[in-house]
């Protein structure tokens, strides 16, 4: 089937707004070049995470799941039945409509897929591969964990390995496929940029980790390392003990350190795009600023470990991050000034 340019962008677009609105509004800021690539890779992501999480299905069931989704990139062609079974056996039990449309509507993402430029395909191929392993990680490491007995990982290895899988290697595609279909980019060195792309996307996983902690421990995962807390005599049951607290502090604090160190290698990626690709300079801006924002509401949040609490920031903070930046065009100097003050904030705890 050929889908002419105007088919692809309903089909994508209708589907990104019905999954996730947010995600839709930041894809149209990025240059039109890229979008169908980035918004497939969202998708597919996104289809992969709702198969994890599917708790109503036994857990060896979703593994499988996991696992023959995986199998689709690994092949020439698409096993609609895969596809099929996936959906026959998910659909039904999604609470949230996004994810009951999104599994419902997989064919509309294969098609368009099925449509890109071989070397798309093949950084897709890539990414959801390595994706996948990081959610196998998931849902084998925390087999067996509960709310009165969450398992950690076991230690920082496995930490920095999980989120290369779920997030670093986002930042390999993403530098892969900018510089493949923007020429403003020519002059990169794309290994280097790879690499700190890389710690990029470990910064706003770790962001993720630190600011879910008692949603976490809830679901009976902790991303914690054991050895890092048997270094403070705790293990993940202590955590949540408002006793643990002082003792937990320095290892949270040491957490947050890394992920604006991270962060930062993040801004020094975004200060290298040229100031002419303002769509994409902001694209890489707004979930730095943001993630700095998170981190600072974690440090001082007196309820971040209730699980009964989100720790987000206020709409009112999204909008002014997006408005100051956008009104200056994705200005180095007037970015820079924002997330140094943050930096200096957040590196000191």
């Amino acid at each position: 089937m050929n889908l002419s340019p105007a088919t692809k962008s309903y089909l994508l677009g209708d589907l990104l707004s019905k999954v996730s609105r947010s995600f839709y509004l930041t894809l149209a800021v990025l240059p039109v070049s890229v979008r169908t690539q980035v918004g497939l890779a969202y998708l597919f992501a996104r289809a992969a995470d709702t198969i994890t999480d599917t708790d109503l299905i036994e857990q060896s069931e979703r593994i499988a799941h996991l696992k023959n989704f995986q199998k689709l990139f690994t092949m020439d062609t698409i096993d609609w039945e895969i596809v099929k079974s996936i959906q026959v056996t998910m659909v039904s039990h999604q609470e949230l409509s996004s994810e009951r449309i999104l599994l419902e509507r997989l064919e509309d993402c294969f098609l368009v897929y099925l449509e890109c430029e071989l070397s798309d395909r093949s950084r897709i191929n890539g990414l959801m591969t390595t994706l996948t392993k990081g959610m196998e990680m998931d849902l084998k490491l925390f087999q067996g964990g509960t709310t009165e007995n969450p398992l950690p990982l076991k230690t920082q290895e496995d930490l920095n390995r999980y989120i290369y899988y779920v997030a670093g290697c986002v930042g390999e595609y993403w530098t892969s496929l900018m510089c493949t279909h923007l020429s403003s980019l020519n002059n990169w060195d794309i290994q280097q940029m790879s690499s700190i792309g890389i710690n990029f996307g470990k910064g706003l996983q770790l962001t993720n980790i630190v600011k879910d902690i008692a949603k976490d421990l809830r679901r009976g995962r902790c991303y914690i390392p054991a050895s890092i807390l048997r270094t403070a005599g705790l293990s993940p049951n202590d955590i949540l003990q408002p006793e643990s607290w002082p003792s937990f502090q320095p290892i949270l604090n040491k957490l947050i350190r890394q992920a604006v160190e991270y962060l930062d290698q993040g801004w020094e990626y975004t200060m290298a795009i040229p100031r002419s690709e303002i769509r994409l300079r902001l694209a890489c801006m707004w979930p730095i600023l943001l993630g700095g924002e998170t981190l600072k509401l974690v440090q001082n949040s007196p309820s971040l470990l209730n699980p009964d609490c989100q720790v987000k920031i206020t709409r009112g903070c999204v909008y002014k991050i997006i408005s100051l930046t956008t009104i200056t065009g994705g200005s180095g100097f007037v970015g820079s000034i924002y997330w140094k003050k943050l930096y200096n904030q957040l590196a000191k705890t």
